[in-house]
């Protein structure tokens, strides 16, 4: 493949032989098999007269030390870089800002669902007023928190009607490691049923099966309804998750 260039013109991606384009990796193996160097050469998608895509992306994480240290830069710090224009300068600048926004709103949108207690507090907005029964499931990653919060049923007052099918789809979808099932109970008194009985010991037998840890099944209600006083049954504080 002849890949020389008439003056003037920078090497852009599409003209490096196929082995080495960063976008036929990116096909193949996905984004994460992409070096840092890589992944800034398809957002830069060109180099200049003098320096390739690639070399502009070396030039880049040498200056910043890291990706992280990209964050750190403003529209002059990456003009600095040989090949990268205002343009360029304004995209990265986005870029980095996304990031930014999506690190700081991480531990707010991701919280920690390592209790019963946390659990009710975080749904107990959702469930108030509701006149049906409803179930959820909490989608976790390797260290409790939340990934994803799925609505698998409306149902009648008296049951949610479900499904495991429907219990965990959501959970594969999203990469969950393990899952919290939650359902209401309109009355208020989050006291189990016989059928919440068997319900939670099927979704954790499911769970074992597919690889998905159910960690616990909370039923939600209402502190003034609740014998307890706590709004909410746990089927683990109780002792009956991997007893029935």
């Amino acid at each position: 493949m002849n890949t020389c260039l008439a003056p003037g013109a920078g090497q852009r991606l599409k003209d490096m032989a196929s082995h080495e384009r960063p976008q036929e990796r990116l096909e193949r193996l996905g984004a994460s098999a992409l070096s840092d160097t890589e992944l800034l050469a398809m957002l830069l998608r060109s180099g200049s007269k003098d320096m390739d895509v690639m070399a502009v992306s070396r030039q880049m994480m040498l200056e910043a030390g890291s990706l992280a240290g990209l964050l750190r830069w403003d529209e002059n710090d990456f003009r600095k870089v040989k090949g990268i224009g205002h343009i360029k300068a304004l995209q990265l600048m986005t870029v980095t800002e996304v990031a930014r926004r999506v690190l700081a709103q991480r531990v707010d949108e991701d919280p920690l669902m390592d209790s019963p207690a946390k659990v009710f507090n975080y749904l107990q907005p959702r469930v108030a007023g509701l006149d049906v029964e409803k179930f959820w499931t909490l989608c976790l990653n390797r260290k409790n928190r939340l990934v994803r919060v799925c609505e698998v049923s409306s149902g009648t007052v008296s049951n949610s009607l479900v499904h495991s099918r429907e219990v965990f789809r959501d959970a594969i979808r999203s990469g969950a490691s393990a899952m919290i099932c939650v359902h209401n109970h309109p009355t208020g008194d989050p006291s189990p049923s016989g059928n919440d009985n068997e319900v939670t010991r099927l979704l954790r037998q499911s769970g074992e099966l597919l690889g998905i840890q159910v960690l616990d099944h909370v039923i939600v209600g209402t502190v003034a309804a609740d014998p307890q006083r706590k709004g909410y049954f746990s089927f683990q504080k109780a002792g009956l998750l991997n007893s029935l």
